[in-house]
């Protein structure tokens, strides 16, 4: 095959790295590895860098798939330390949200907010539960202290340290094994209170009885102390990352769809570079793959390169729950129907167990509207993206893949069939969005429905999958898939390997190069001493802002103003 004149100047250099995927993950070592000296070239099959966390625009107004709230961004916190580390702090701003009420819990016709403080969220469930007064305590107090357990195991380093070990990580280690289901029923009898501190469930999309413990303990803990949404959506945190890989010397290339790994060697297995969708060849040192580990074996380097053992593995791993995404652009009053910066998190009152089930295996075309769901406006996460007069939301529920298999192979033109399918389930997701935002219907001036198949194709994800592996006891910690694969110079990052969403992927890039360039992770994350994040507050006064920032605001507002007046 003839090679692509746009590749050659890639294709012609060796490297040091190839990075295969700009999520999270990709992005993060792909910093690391060219601050480190390495010269690394990322690839990315889209049309833009980023993965989940990837913005895109529909009629003018900005929608962001995969990044819908992260934790631990205070002084001296994780996430904050990652993004100081990896030197993009000063080129990002967070927007606080609600803090009384980040996240909105409705179940059937029950009401419960999440305040952004550990000792208030307990007072709140003790007054709304007094019998289940003790039962709160202690679990609460376990979630913290089997969280900062699971937090402390890489500092845990010398000989007496390491001897006191099973002291110090008692809790971690007395329930790290079992399933969260189990675990709150050894302490909470009242179903609905366990309905309530199982909410956030979604945030992996595993039921309570497959849900590792100590992942739920860790994801509560991540979300202690409330969630922030970044100005600008996840496109602006892609933007900030890939300013930084440039500046440091690294190459991006964006709608450049690798085919495969290639390998060398019969009895030892060895990566060394990659094939393009076009025939070019292109080679390196280290190959770290950012897509799923589904993708990553089974396609990206072929069944015939991997040991029986990982093989075995492979076909016994379960991917995470795949979704329906729904982006609306509305002109209502949002704020008057009762909406605010704060998530809400809808489910029918009933077991959290029995409602995951229904809806993985309920034929879809038998449901009336959709009863759980995910619920987000960006528009007052971001005062910032707020024209005057529209509001974005983002809804979001989870379904199994198996009614989209028949479309799984349509080319880029959908089919009619399709098509209509899509239509119906938008009126279904429209019809549970009504029960929380009444008669919204007859304020849409947009609407777009992303699916399993949408997941495929923009993200390239084994069956559309949202999460990587499914989050359960099988597919978490020693059981994870890890970032030094059996091959040599391949590693792979990402939600299937450390840990998923915003933050974890983060990490789980940072991680592997640390592999990669034989050194510690927090050697990597160390927070550059010029590096400051700017936090600023979802319901505060605008008046309040910089003013960059409330200059923004006026011209995004003032454009919208204009065009009304051009049309009156």
């Amino acid at each position: 095959m003839v090679q692509n004149k746009n590749f050659k100047d890639i294709s012609n250099q060796s490297w040091d790295s190839i990075i295969i995927g700009s999520g999270a993950g990709g992005l993060s070592a792909a910093i690391c590895l060219s601050r480190a000296g390495h010269k690394v070239l990322l690839l990315e099959q889209h049309d833009v860098p980023g993965g989940w966390c990837h913005s895109f625009y529909l009629n003018g107004h900005r929608f962001t798939p995969g990044v819908h709230y992260i934790g631990l961004l205070g002084e001296g916190e994780a996430t904050s330390n990652l993004y100081k580390g990896l030197g993009i702090a000063n080129d990002l701003a967070f927007f606080r949200m609600n803090p009384d009420a980040y996240e909105h819990v409705h179940i059937g016709n029950h009401r419960f907010d999440y305040p952004d403080n550990p000792a208030e969220l307990e007072a709140r469930l003790i007054s709304k539960f007094p019998e289940e007064e003790k039962g709160i305590k202690k679990y609460l107090k376990l979630i913290q202290l089997a969280s900062e357990e699971l937090y402390s195991l890489p500092y845990i380093k010398g000989f007496w340290k390491k001897l006191s070990l099973p002291y110090r990580t008692r809790h971690f280690g007395r329930y790290g094994l079992f399933s969260l289901k189990r675990v709150i029923n050894w302490h909470i009898k009242d179903p609905l209170l366990k309905n309530i501190l199982n909410i956030q469930c979604g945030d992996h999309g595993v039921q309570p009885r497959k849900a590792a413990f100590i992942l739920h303990a860790a994801l509560m803990f991540h979300y202690f102390k409330g969630g922030y949404y970044p100005m600008g959506g996840g496109g602006a945190m892609v933007k900030a990352m890939t300013n930084r890989f440039k500046e440091h010397g690294g190459v991006l290339k964006t709608s450049t769809s690798v085919k495969k790994i290639l390998i060398e060697g019969d009895t030892s297995k060895k990566a060394v570079g990659v094939e393009l969708e076009d025939g070019s060849r292109i080679f390196a040192k280290h190959l770290i793959s950012n897509a799923d580990v589904g993708i990553t074996y089974n396609q990206l380097v072929g069944r015939e390169h991997l040991s029986p053992k990982l093989k075995k593995k492979l076909d016994k791993t379960i991917y995470s729950c795949t979704s329906l995404m729904l982006f609306l652009t509305v002109d209502m009053d949002v704020k008057a129907a009762g909406l605010d910066s704060g998530n809400i998190w809808v489910m029918p009152d009933k077991d959290a167990d029995t409602y995951y089930d229904e809806i993985m295996q309920k034929d879809l075309n038998t449901i009336e509207a959709f009863e759980g769901m995910f619920v987000s406006c960006t528009t007052l996460k971001d005062p910032t993206s707020f024209d005057g007069k529209h509001h974005c939301l983002e809804v979001i529920t989870f379904i199994d893949y198996e009614p989209f298999e028949s479309f799984k192979n349509e080319a880029n033109e959908r089919s009619e069939s399709y098509l209509r399918f899509k239509e119906a389930l938008i009126d279904k997701m429209i019809r549970g969005l009504e029960k929380v935002i009444p008669k919204v219907s007859e304020h849409i001036i947009h609407k777009e429905l992303g699916t399993p198949i949408t997941n495929e194709y923009y993200i390239n994800t084994t069956k559309g999958n949202v999460y990587g592996t499914e989050k359960s006891l099988k597919h978490i910690g020693p059981f994870a898939y890890k970032s030094k694969s059996e091959i040599e110079n391949l590693y792979l990052c990402g939600a299937s390997i450390l840990s998923h969403g915003v933050a974890g992927a983060g990490h789980s890039g940072v991680n592997t190069a640390a592999v990669i360039l034989g050194c510690s992770p927090d050697e990597l994350k160390e927070p550059e001493p010029d590096q400051e994040l700017m936090i600023l507050e979802a319901e505060g006064d605008p008046k309040d802002y910089p003013e960059s920032i409330l200059n923004k605001m006026n011209i995004r507002q003032k454009k919208m103003s204009d065009k009304e007046k051009t049309h009156a």
